[in-house]
């Protein structure tokens, strides 16, 4: 990286940081005009950003809306509508020992945000976190990855129309323009990728004790048992992992299934692909393809190094795999042992003297904490597995639809991250809670003063 792009990386950084402290963003008036803008903006840009993704990604229109567009748009009008709320000064109980006080609860925004977004979803993890750092007041750097060239390009060029560049900007570039970014001192980064750059992230925050928010991935168990309606969950399970063909941080990672119901899984499986993406899933134009040929060749490996149940066609030219199945591939396989982010799904069945439930469990949480966890199969039993066991979210009798509600909190927990967005809990994430007490003046009551005279009864107020 020369001298040049580092200037202008530091000239960025300076600005916005002149700009937090001028105060420009601390009114709310000011951040709902921004969130409207951002709004009206998105709008305009849509179909630019879609034709990008469809050329980075071979990512159909109506997949591009339905999860990234829509997701987007949402959690802009969310914040909009319940913005003059959340940032309200709130007035807390203040117990008689504090007597004359009032106690309040006040949220200030953390000042300069850094958010670091993966290609995957390269539109919607990068600007809905963005939306969070403009409810609360935070002026923002975007990096996005260089692997969606078409995608970051548009996405600069909307911010760059949309916002003073000492406000909002992007700032394009590989992993030595994120080193340079991560060397500089920060109040919050806001980091999705895999848990082994987040260690880096996390450590270069350390040096300046930044805050951190990593949303990151691992292995996200799908767990079907004898109870579950098959034919249900093979069309959810087969939607799950041939959305964004795989290459999503909560898609299903491997299926742990009952043994009388694999065989009739796998079967209806195969069917649910078909309905899905049609006899020549190659043909389909709702089918994405392999982000890279780094990417294409990981994943295929998985397939070379394992017993096929199904699928297992690829072409390299346009980076296409098919939706595949593997059977019982062994647990310290790497596709066992990474998380696979592409259409290829390993089918364990467990054998042993122990009920379902308790083997998955133990299954499950004899390994890292992983982002998602699915279960297929009656609902009670359902939370059972969920009380006895940890993610970052999931759902019963479903896959991925945990995200799509901008009213509930999304995160990691242990490898698969730390902190949550969404909703009022973006909002949360880019603020800082300040506690403050106001105390009368009108009477100065002399117990906590030396030489704490009356103590015995000081002592039964407290």
């Amino acid at each position: 990286m020369d001298e040049n792009t580092i200037q202008k990386i530091n000239e960025i950084v300076e600005a916005q940081r002149s700009y937090f402290h001028e105060g420009h963003t601390l009114d709310v008036k000011f951040r709902k005009q921004m969130l409207k803008r951002f709004l009206g903006a998105f709008e305009c840009w849509e179909g630019k950003l879609c034709d990008a993704l469809w050329t980075d990604l071979h990512k159909s229109y109506e997949e591009a809306y339905l999860t990234e567009i829509s997701i987007v748009k949402a959690e802009i009008k969310t914040h909009i509508k319940k913005l003059n709320q959340w940032a309200k000064r709130e007035s807390v109980y203040t117990p008689l020992k504090l007597f004359p006080s009032r106690s309040f609860i006040v949220k200030e925004p953390l000042g300069n945000a850094l958010i670091i977004a993966p290609w995957n979803y390269p539109v919607q993890l990068l600007l809905n976190p963005l939306v969070g750092a403009i409810s609360s007041g935070c002026t923002t750097v975007l990096k996005p990855s260089p692997y969606v060239p078409n995608v970051s390009k548009v996405i600069e060029e909307m911010i760059s129309e949309t916002f003073a560049k000492e406000y909002i900007s992007v700032v394009q570039g590989h992993r030595d323009v994120n080193t340079a970014l991560l060397d500089m001192r920060w109040d919050i980064i806001f980091f999705t990728g895999s848990p082994a750059l987040a260690k880096t992230v996390m450590g270069k925050a350390s040096n300046h004790l930044t805050p951190v928010v990593l949303e990151l991935g691992g292995k996200s168990p799908c767990i079907i048992d004898k109870s579950a309606d098959i034919k249900v969950a093979a069309r959810r399970v087969a939607w799950g992992k041939t959305l964004n063909c795989g290459q999503t941080c909560i898609a299903p990672d491997y299926v742990l299934i009952h043994k009388d119901v694999k065989e009739s899984f796998v079967k209806a499986f195969a069917e649910e692909v078909k309905n899905l993406h049609g006899e020549d899933v190659k043909a389909d134009k709702h089918y994405v393809r392999l982000v890279n040929d780094k990417a294409f060749e990981r994943v295929t490996n998985y397939i070379k190094d394992s017993t096929v149940l199904y699928g297992g066609t690829y072409d390299a030219d346009i980076r296409f795999i098919e939706p595949t199945l593997l059977d019982n591939p062994a647990l310290d396989a790497p596709v066992m042992m990474e998380e696979i982010f592409g259409p290829v799904l390993p089918v364990v069945t467990l054998e042993g003297g122990k009920p379902f439930l308790e083997t998955v469990t133990e299954f499950v949480t004899q390994r890292e904490k992983p982002l998602a966890l699915y279960y297929f199969g009656d609902e009670a039993d359902g939370w059972k597995v969920i009380s006895k066991t940890s993610s970052g979210g999931g759902c019963i009798n479903d896959v991925i639809m945990h995200i799509a509600n901008e009213h509930v909190p999304f995160g990691g927990v242990g490898n698969s991250g730390m902190g949550r967005y969404h909703g009022k809990d973006s909002f949360d994430a880019f603020s800082h809670t300040r506690s403050i007490i106001s105390t009368g003046t009108w009477i100065d009551l002399p117990f906590r003063y030396m030489p704490y005279k009356m103590f015995s009864l000081v002592k039964r107020i407290l």
